[in-house]
């Protein structure tokens, strides 16, 4: 998954982040390990110090950070999701939500740490360990938390509960995620579950797609959608390169791009490509075109990926 960049570095990102993830238990506080750790819904330092299990293992964070650094747009999302955006001071060079979040010209992918340092962090965040950013940060003193892609959405609602707890703004976070489940609930609830429909969500050109294994994949099987792409070749992955020719055999009801920013793709783009004229969803004008960013983070703004596939899916039902 990715944010806007050139799409190898996506796909790299999304594969290696998938890779290494360890999974993200609750968080505890250090002198009550079995009881999740929680802070002022505003800034406090109640909650202190606090041990939060992220991707990375256990991270103990002795006060409430005031210099965050984070090398995630996701968590950039999240952290000012939860009210923790006061508290950031520097985000990488493709965290571009919120519009004012404090953009810099640090790299996730690229970390360089004498650079983060630099910014004098007593939290950092991010989604990869590239380049063993985290042993090298751990070497000064400089708490890191590991959040990595998230494979389902139960992973997403506990990095965002780990990111609440690091920065003492526990109780808005379990207010965000309560919200977020309702919203998904009403969603796809709302939709119609007989449609018997199938889709394809493109990453990339390639194209390369993403099956019901990952996370995109559980959002389309929240509307009891079938994806085409986990009958590919080498699907396992969860991030298979289809053909061109496969794409038209599958021939979807509906096409969902998540490359439209990054690429420029359209119906009219598709329907260039050797044999996709014909397909049912540009016939049926039912190619949705995404926004690369919403498509791509597992984080606060998934309804509202879930929302755009729910209407879509209520369109053909209406016929």
């Amino acid at each position: 998954m990715r944010p806007v960049r050139s799409v190898p570095a996506a796909l790299a990102g999304a594969l290696l982040a998938a890779l290494t993830l360890a999974g993200c238990g609750q968080s505890t506080t250090a002198s009550s390990p079995t009881t999740s750790a929680s802070a002022e819904a505003t800034p406090s330092a109640a909650g202190f110090p606090v041990t939060v299990e992220a991707g990375n293992g256990p991270v103990a964070i002795a006060k409430r950070p005031e210099r965050i650094v984070s090398l995630s747009p996701t968590a950039t999302e999240s952290l000012f999701a939860v009210g923790a955006g006061p508290q950031v001071v520097a985000v990488d060079d493709q965290s571009n939500h919120p519009a004012d979040a404090p953009k810099s010209d640090l790299s996730g992918f690229k970390p360089n740490v004498e650079a983060i340092i630099a910014r004098k962090p007593d939290l950092v965040v991010v989604a990869n360990d590239a380049d063993g950013v985290v042993a090298a940060l751990g070497k000064v003193g400089v708490p890191v938390l590991l959040e990595p892609t998230a494979t389902k959405l139960d992973e997403a609602y506990d990095q965002i509960t780990d990111l609440g707890a690091a920065t003492g703004n526990g109780d808005k976070a379990a207010e965000l995620v309560a919200g977020m489940k309702k919203q998904l609930d009403e969603i796809a609830a709302a939709a119609p579950k007989d449609a018997k429909l199938t889709y394809y969500h493109e990453l990339d050109t390639t194209p390369y797609a993403a099956t019901s294994t990952t996370f995109i994949g559980q959002i389309y099987g929240l509307f009891g959608l079938t994806n085409i792409a986990d009958e590919a070749p080498d699907a396992a992955g969860g991030y298979p390169k289809l053909s061109a020719e496969f794409v038209a055999k599958a021939d979807p009801d509906l096409v969902f791009l998540a490359d439209t920013k990054c690429c420029g793709q359209s119906k009219d783009t598709l329907a260039k490509r050797p044999g996709w004229s014909k397909l049912s969803a540009i016939k049926n004008d039912q190619v949705i075109l995404l926004d690369d960013d919403v498509a791509s983070r597992w984080g606060p703004r998934v309804a509202d990926l879930a929302k755009q596939v729910g209407d879509a899916v209520q369109k053909v039902a209406a016929g």
